[in-house]
């Protein structure tokens, strides 16, 4: 009877463990690793948030976070007093204005900054990034037009200019891909859109997706025509 006791002790303890809980920013647990923090700051700075969420403790002594961390409180000590000098946790100062009671709470801003500066600074590198993949996109392309004004010796309609942005944007063909199947249109002598866009709906009926691959499908169906 006493076993089945403590095991419904452990079952109401296990649904209490799954509705409480810590907030931790999302923001935060994806970058700290990123702005050099160990794990063992990390979990530090979880049992600060834990203390004053839970248990509305704004200044745990370093006894009360070595026993939750299982280190000695000497230990804690020297951690919370490096994370200072690194500029990652303050004490702030209070005094209750009733009782003229001070108190003290730990100010983590720090480590919030120092994280949001780094999410700050991937989020400007990411725009940078993509800015410059457009850039080079609409370069790709403007040259991509220069080929087939070339090839068919004269400025491209409005509708030709949208036929190939689809081929680009839409169907997804690989830049190399639409400039070989130029190459074949003209091989062939039937220079014109249609006959180029039949060529690229063939290749990608059989899974054709760069030049090799073009070139291999073509000399095969040139190799059974021939034959036949």
């Amino acid at each position: 009877m006493k076993n089945e006791m403590w095991k419904a002790y452990a079952r109401g303890m296990a649904a209490a463990m799954n509705s409480g809980g810590v907030v931790v920013p999302a923001a935060l647990m994806r970058s700290y690793k990123a702005i050099g923090i160990a794990d063992a700051d990390m979990l530090l700075f979880i049992q600060l948030m834990m203390f004053r969420q839970l248990e509305q403790v704004d200044f745990p002594t370093p006894e009360q976070l070595a026993e939750r961390l299982g280190t000695s409180s000497k230990a804690v000590g020297q951690q919370l007093g490096r994370l200072m000098k690194e500029g990652l946790l303050m004490i702030d100062e209070d005094m209750d204005p009733i009782s003229g009671i001070p108190s003290e709470r730990y100010n983590w801003n720090g480590l919030i900054i120092r994280c949001a500066e780094w999410l700050a600074d991937e989020a400007r590198q990411s725009i940078q990034s993509e800015r410059g993949k457009k850039r080079t996109a609409m370069a790709k392309s403007a040259d991509l037009f220069s080929v087939f004004e070339q090839e068919f010796g004269r400025p491209l309609s409005p509708m030709e200019c949208e036929t190939i942005s689809a081929w680009l944007d839409q169907d997804q063909y690989a830049e190399e891909l639409i400039r070989f199947a130029l190459k074949e249109s003209v091989f062939a002598g039937k220079l014109h859109f249609r006959y180029i866009d039949r060529i690229l709906i063939e290749w990608s009926r059989n899974r054709v997706t760069n030049t090799d691959e073009a070139k291999a499908h073509t000399a095969k169906f040139r190799g059974g025509r021939g034959s036949s």
